[in-house]
């Protein structure tokens, strides 16, 4: 296949979860014709969750896939183009910006804005995939309020897990953390947080112990998991062993609603090969601060927006307010290449890729 482009935009927004979407709509205003990469996760995490209750706007709440259904028609309706495609590698050697597709297409672009957001871990488990969204959640903040008066399990033994078993307590009858390991990796303040839920009987601590099945439907929701149980920790390891395995508890225990809380992974891989900075967990680093230009990277004309930044509050609302300050700053930036007559040359791009299409 030819590395010739096959079409050159204005800007190119990686990911069509709340932050790529916003930015699309902003963009596309803007009249600076974006196309939208969709990713191998379309919507993002939202698609995730049935019920979204704190988004503005929506009184009686409002689907995940629902809300990322109708932004993408809004971008759509403003002159935003959306395709399914995942970003392998965007190349800013040169202007304009060379962007590979791991079908190998290659666009060219102007400006560029990394919404490709973070995907959160899981377990891997039995359940896991049926149940997500129905009693499963990687979200407390989004999804504990439906499980009012329920027991919850949180799985996990960082910062994330700690502070959302503490947030969870408003909502839960007993909140239950499982931890695969004796000691926590959390701050000292949030396990003295927590220590004082325990304390006061709203969080018990599961510890040397892990989840390895889920148990309900999508229609009832879950009420019941897995569990296996080890002194040592790492009791799933001890249950291959042969010569661990009759050491391992396991038993069947009842809860309402389970939240993973062991961390999301960023989706910036193909950002390696650029100066853009990253910081030790994949996140892209931007200016931030006050004023404009908040979202700009380390490589101008490329800006970041969304999960794929903000590794603490990643809310749709937040997401969405990043998308709208990237598609601003963007839009500052291609209106100065535009007055400097450094904008590439649509007609001239366009041409050469026909030429090349009529070659192959």
């Amino acid at each position: 296949m030819s590395d010739d482009p096959i079409e050159h935009r204005r800007l190119i927004v990686a990911g069509t979860g709340i932050a790529g979407l916003t930015a699309g709509i902003y963009a596309a205003r803007a009249n600076n014709d974006p196309l939208i990469l969709e990713g191998d996760e379309p919507g993002g995490q939202l698609t995730l969750t049935t019920d979204v209750e704190n988004y503005p706007g929506f009184s009686e709440g409002i689907g995940g896939p629902e809300l990322i259904t109708e932004m993408k028609a809004q971008a759509t309706k403003f002159g935003a183009e959306t395709k399914n495609g995942v970003v392998e590698s965007v190349d800013d050697s040169d202007r304009p910006f060379r962007v590979k597709l791991t079908n190998g297409d290659v666009y060219t672009c102007d400006a560029f804005i990394a919404a490709s957001g973070a995907s959160a871990r899981t377990l891997g488990i039995p359940g896991e995939d049926e149940l997500m969204g129905y009693g499963l959640s990687t979200c407390a903040t989004c999804d504990g309020a439906f499980f009012r008066g329920e027991d919850m399990l949180v799985v996990g033994g960082g910062d994330a897990a700690m502070e959302e078993a503490n947030f969870l307590t408003k909502f839960a009858d007993t909140v239950y953390i499982a931890h695969r390991r004796e000691e926590f990796r959390a701050e000292d303040v949030w396990i003295d947080r927590v220590m004082e839920k325990v304390e006061d009987g709203e969080i018990e601590i599961l510890r040397n112990t892990e989840v390895t099945e889920l148990h309900g439907t999508p229609e009832e929701g879950i009420d019941q998991v897995t569990l296996v149980e080890h002194p040592d920790g790492h009791p799933t390891e001890k249950l291959e062993d042969p010569d661990t395995a009759d050491e391992v508890e396991e038993y069947d225990f009842d809860v309402g609603a389970v939240f993973f809380a062991i961390g999301h992974t960023p989706n910036t891989d193909y950002l390696a090969d650029t100066g853009v900075e990253l910081d030790e967990a994949g996140y892209l680093k931007t200016a931030g601060g006050d004023g404009g230009g908040q979202t700009k990277t380390g490589v101008e004309g490329l800006f970041g927006a969304g999960d794929v930044v903000d590794f603490h509050y990643q809310q749709a609302v937040t997401a969405a307010g990043m998308g709208s300050k990237a598609a601003i700053d963007a839009d500052e930036y291609l209106t100065e290449l535009e007055r400097a007559g450094e904008l590439a040359d649509t007609d001239i791009a366009d041409a050469d890729a026909e030429a090349a299409t009529a070659d192959d």
